[in-house]
Formats: structure tokens, sequence, C-alpha cells
């Protein structure tokens, strides 16, 4: 890790009502797996996996995180709602801890990731493989990483290198206003 790579802390979330994957600050990744049974309570559960992932010195958990990296909701998919829901807790959170966060469609991070669009979760897999040398228990914690890696890439301080249509693929998700 470079200096340049020190400067900027990131995570990543790939929200679900059943398994969200995070990719914490230190680029471990999770996947917070709730239970039907619980009801609404999942949320609760999910973001309190997302506050020890973002920090925060008022917690104890260290210096917060510079920006958080989500998928997108997707839009024509019987998950939208339930995502929605999750969402909708988690950018409460970053906002109340003023924390900036990114949204990127699923597309746009399998272009960023494998140089294509579409697809399963396979390519996605080995592409994390290829370039970073990781394996992963779920496909939730690999697009975790992804999205955090892209989020460090898009701050200037990338982890391995992409050819430049891959690294192209950023301009397309919506990035806060924040420092470059």
């Amino acid at each position: 890790m470079t200096d340049v790579q020190r400067k900027f802390t990131v995570v990543g979330l790939d929200l679900s009502l059943t398994a969200s994957g995070i990719a914490y600050r230190d680029g471990s990744t999770h996947t917070v797996k709730t239970k039907q049974k619980d009801g609404d309570h999942r949320l609760t559960q999910i973001e309190e996996a997302v506050q020890i992932a973002i920090g925060g010195e008022h917690l104890g958990l260290g210096p917060a995180a510079d920006l958080v990296v989500m998928e997108d909701i997707p839009q024509n998919s019987h998950a939208a709602k339930p995502i929605a829901m999750v969402h909708g807790v988690v950018r409460n959170l970053l906002n109340k801890q003023g924390i900036p966060y990114a949204l990127v469609t699923p597309a746009t991070l399998k272009t960023y990731a494998t140089g294509k669009g579409s697809g399963d979760k396979v390519p996605m897999a080995l592409a994390a493989y290829k370039r970073a040398g990781r394996e992963f228990e779920d496909d939730n914690q690999c697009d975790a990483a992804w999205l955090r890696w892209a989020g460090l890439d898009w701050l200037g301080c990338p982890e391995f290198s992409l050819p430049v249509v891959q690294r192209d693929a950023l301009k397309k998700a919506e990035w806060p206003e924040a420092k470059r």
C-alpha cells in the first residue's frame, strides 16, 4: 500500500435484506445474514454492522470512512422494494454521520471489474482473483470488495491496475462531491 492509498478509507456495501456484503476500511469482507423471522429488526442488524464498518471516533471505532460505495437499487427487480428499505436505513445513517456515498449500478460494477456489463457472478470472482489475488465466501463479499476498489480507484488510489476502458466505466456512477 502506498502513502497515497493511506489517505483515503473506503467501505463497499452490497446491500440486501437477507445477505449484505461488506468490504471494510481495511479490505476485509463479511456477509451480514439475517433471518426472515426477525422481520424489520433485520434492518437494525444491518445498520449496526454498517456502523461498525464505517467507523467513527465517537464510537471508539477509529476514523470514519471517507467514502462508502453502494450497489444501486435494481430498477426492474422483485428485490427492489426490500433493498430500498435497507438503502433508506443505511443512507440515513451515512447522512447523520456526514459520510459521502456513491451509487454504482450492477452493470457499471461488472464493466469496471470484468470489462463486460452483463453476465453472472463467476467473472467477478475470477477478476478479483486475477487482479487482487482474493477469493471470497460468497458473491455478496465479492461485489462489496469490487465496490470498495471502485471507490479507491475513483479517489485516485487504486489497489491494482485495470485497463482504461474498465476504469472509464466509473464515470457512469453517481459520485458525491468529494475530494479527489
